[in-house]
């Protein structure tokens, strides 16, 4: 690598060191608390995957440059320098074992936001040139097609004719002023395809006016992910862009937990202005149209379900009541596991490491985490509402010999639809 790579990198380090960093690193009290919330930590024993010391590039940059005794060390040759060599090392910390699932920053005693720095810190790492391979793709094909896995509307219109040879029911595309534009992630359109099918029939049957983009369909911000704000600002702004020229009322982010916080938390500030229109998760959508008697059901599952939560959509974004009252409609036999909302695990797969090929076994030691949980409660089905999450339980599940189905709580909730009068009630969730 150049020297000129290497400091395009340390630049971009220095870039993203603000108050709150500065603040973050001078509290720290070396407490390991943050060890004792990471999967990683927990289930390799290894004391490099503590959430703190994945920031170790970061910090030296911040004392080095941003503190006199740091500068002090520096002319003295005291402090460590920041090389190629080091980022390199540390590119399997801050990519492999972090899912910036956002548990450290929840237990931290001093109030450190560690996710929000390994985010900060992954800016730096890519200028530098060290981000894994699949990202990098992603990244590229994002930019190149409009999706991480290089998907074109050509693909999802097979889909399409599919559900509504299925439902006999009209998928909507490219309808102007309707009340929401469905956002869609690459892995329901490849893995989970009974998605579209489910939010078709259930919008239908709410009276919901909605449709999809020929322009931008696609929810995953794969920017966020590997780590570059650019990337991620271009990518916001095409669904903005698709949703103004609509001009729908409302975004829906599909069951997929990152692509929520990327467009709701983190868009406006990318891309510098607020929306002219609001951001939804799908499970926020169906509970508001479940308050307002707009989705009527029948019959419930009778066997022993229990739900794990996706981070971004509970832990970051308080996402938690509504898929339990959705729940209620179509579970008899549903049991929490012991830690959930706020406080469940990581499955370990969120935060890119899915796409991530080489951090496949320390994916896996991760949900051994997830599969402690889930043995303790035994049920006979997982529910979950993010095709990440549910993809890397069906693997988890398939690698520890766990004969557990995994299924959405969208389709769950689709499977149980019984026609009743509607109302014209708009049902919208609270802003």
């Amino acid at each position: 690598m150049s020297e000129l790579t290497l400091e395009r990198g340390l630049a971009a380090f220095r870039a993203e060191i603000d108050g709150p960093v500065a603040a973050f690193f001078s509290s720290c009290v070396h407490c390991g608390l943050c060890a004792q919330a990471c999967p990683f930590y927990l289930e390799t024993g290894d004391p490099k995957y503590t959430p703190i010391l994945k920031l170790e590039p970061l910090r030296l940059v911040w004392e080095s440059q941003f503190t006199l005794w740091g500068r002090l060390k520096r002319l003295l040759g005291l402090t460590p320098k920041v090389t190629d060599a080091m980022l390199a090392e540390w590119e399997g910390l801050l990519y492999d074992s972090c899912t910036m699932c956002g548990r450290c920053s929840m237990v931290c005693p001093v109030g450190n936001d560690i996710y929000a720095m390994i985010r900060k810190a992954r800016e730096g790492m890519v200028q530098s040139g060290h981000a894994p391979e699949g990202l990098i793709a992603a990244a590229v094909r994002a930019i190149n097609t409009g999706s991480p896995m290089g998907l074109k509307w050509k693909t999802l219109a097979v889909q399409i004719k599919h559900v509504e040879e299925s439902t006999g029911l009209q998928v909507p595309v490219d309808k102007e002023g309707v009340e929401y534009l469905v956002l869609l992630s690459s892995m329901e359109v490849i893995n989970f395809p009974e998605y579209l099918e489910a939010i078709t029939r259930i919008f239908d049957h709410a009276g919901v006016t909605w449709t999809l983009s020929t322009e931008c369909f696609e929810a995953t911000n794969a920017g966020i992910q590997i780590g570059n704000k650019d990337i991620a600002a271009r990518l916001v702004e095409r669904v903005v862009a698709a949703a103004e020229r609509l001009a729908v009322s409302n975004v829906i982010s599909p069951e997929c937990g990152h692509a929520y916080t990327a467009i709701r938390w983190e868009g406006p500030n990318l891309i510098g202005r607020p929306y002219p229109f609001q951001v939804y998760h799908i499970i926020e959508v169906l509970d508001a149209l479940r308050s307002a008697g707009r989705i009527h059901t029948e019959g419930k599952e009778s066997d022993r379900l229990s739900m794990h939560d996706p981070c971004n959509l509970a832990r970051k974004s308080g996402v938690i009541a509504e898929q339990r009252r959705l729940m209620d409609l179509v579970a008899d036999n549903f049991v929490d596991l012991k830690e959930h909302g706020r406080f469940q695990w990581c499955c370990g797969a969120g935060g890119g490491v899915s796409s991530n090929e080489r951090a496949e076994p320390l994916r896996m030691a991760a949900f051994r985490r997830k599969k402690a949980q889930i043995e303790e409660v035994a049920p006979e089905r997982m529910v979950t509402m993010c095709a990440t999450c549910r993809t890397q339980l069906e693997e988890g599940l398939e690698e520890f010999n766990m004969d557990i189905p995994v299924v959405g709580l969208t389709e769950m909730l689709a499977e149980h639809l019984v026609e009743q009068p509607r109302t014209p009630t708009e049902a919208q969730p609270e802003a």
